[in-house]
């Protein structure tokens, strides 16, 4: 006879696999302790007995399943989160990414865009935000429409503003929105080059010639394969010499795609993707030592020169 944990995690399974068939939303190699937690949080706030009970309601109660998937989903966010890694993206990519006549940036899983807008205010700042096309996806709608219409708690911009200062921010922060009593709203200026979308990281295929890719706190609630898998797709998805910024809890190390990428700054999770000749050059040498590795990228960085493969 099955124990409590064992029915549990039986529940969970019918109830993904029955999301993942009547609606193509594959949660199944998420971490299994997280959505556990969420299952029982939604369970529990809507007065079921168990995981189970949310099968039926799920499967024909598609306003039932939306806000299950809105449950299910991490919206967690804030401006300017982390402020030194933005000091690391003002430092070591953006002298980069202003070599180029334009300039190609996805920040996957953006939840409701409070980091977007972030990123945006500083390119802005360094004067490369116009030569910029800013594709800011989640599989979440809700969270999508949050971001597309960049309206916050005004009750948050106190936080925020000593964030963007920490971030090395140096205007009023004012400047980038427009107050009402409750909430603000980003600037349209702000919101001109960045395209909100619907996309799953799970499911849908690559964004190609990114020149940075963002995703930052999302592969935590991935299991090993599903963040191989994801970070694949963001490999493939970015150019040669083009960046990729993960969480600090996060890192390419032990990854399957680790060997195609040189780390700028280890403490803030921020890569730079290797060319194919310099990849072989390396490989020949048994992978070289990382100081090696790193003099070569400091060069190229130097020069600001994105083709560190030749």
């Amino acid at each position: 006879m099955l124990g409590k944990l064992e029915k549990e995690n039986l529940e969970l399974n019918l109830l993904l696999e029955s999301i993942q068939k009547c609606y193509g939303y594959d949660f199944r190699n998420y971490a299994r302790a997280s959505l556990m937690r969420r299952a029982n949080l939604f369970k529990e706030s809507n007065g079921l007995a168990s995981i189970s009970d949310l099968i039926p309601r799920t499967i024909h109660d598609p306003e039932f399943f939306s806000k299950l998937v809105y449950h299910f989903s991490i919206t967690y966010t804030e401006m300017f989160r982390d402020p030194l890694f933005y000091k690391q993206l003002i430092l070591k990519v953006f002298p980069v990414l202003e070599t180029h006549p334009y300039i190609k940036i996805w920040h996957a899983g953006c939840a409701t865009g409070e980091e977007v807008y972030s990123t945006a205010i500083m390119l802005k700042e360094a004067g490369i935000y116009d030569r910029c096309t800013i594709f800011a996806t989640d599989f979440n709608d809700s969270a999508i429409e949050v971001a597309k219409a960049g309206i916050y708690r005004i009750d948050d911009m106190k936080h925020y503003i000593a964030s963007y200062h920490a971030a090395g921010g140096r205007h009023p922060f004012s400047n980038y929105f427009t107050a009402g009593d409750q909430s603000v709203t980003m600037a349209k200026e702000l919101r001109k080059n960045i395209t909100f979308a619907n996309h799953n990281l799970v499911l849908d295929g690559i964004f190609g010639e990114m020149h940075l890719i963002l995703c930052r706190n999302v592969l935590i609630y991935f299991n090993k394969e599903l963040q191989n898998r994801v970070l694949e797709l963001f490999c493939q998805s970015l150019v040669a010499g083009g960046f990729l910024c993960l969480g600090t809890k996060e890192s390419l190390r032990y990854s399957s795609v680790t060997n195609f990428f040189t780390v700028v700054d280890e403490r803030e999770r921020v890569s730079i993707k290797r060319g194919m000749k310099l990849l072989q050059r390396e490989t020949a040498l048994n992978e070289g030592d990382s100081d090696r590795q790193l003099s070569r990228w400091t060069e190229c960085l130097g020069n600001h020169h994105l083709r560190c493969h030749a």
